[in-house]
């Protein structure tokens, strides 16, 4: 059993910048995909952005896509997520996923979750 610990959600103001970190235990394999979905009160889970770790392929949602910024080490088991010009809209649980399959991913059908940080833009 894979799990998924995410770091560095926080509070930032608009136009400000946070980076995401998620950690897996014990490593997934290479040919996997790992990204990140959130969840805002009143809104269904949005998919941000996904990586695949064979060959650093990015897959972006269309409200993030030229802000976010996904990466991924795979000696530290480990994805990233550069958040900049950040948005009141923004708000929201950011989650940790990962799959071997990016279809799965990218539709929310991931086999392994995180419990979600918290990012929170003030205006």
């Amino acid at each position: 059993q894979v799990q998924l610990v995410e770091s560095g959600g926080g509070l930032a103001q608009a136009g400000g910048s946070l980076r995401l970190s998620c950690a897996a235990s014990p490593r997934v394999p290479s040919n996997y995909v790992m990204g990140w979905f959130r969840l805002a009160p009143g809104r269904e889970r949005e998919f941000v952005a996904a990586i695949s770790l064979d060959d650093d392929s990015t897959y972006y949602g269309d409200s993030v896509r030229g802000r976010f910024f996904i990466s991924g080490d795979i000696a530290k088991n480990s994805v990233y997520l550069q958040m900049d010009t950040l948005k009141p809209e923004d708000t929201a649980v950011y989650f940790c996923a990962a799959d071997l399959l990016r279809s799965a991913m990218i539709v929310g059908k991931a086999d392994y979750w995180g419990q979600g940080t918290q990012v929170t833009v003030s205006s």
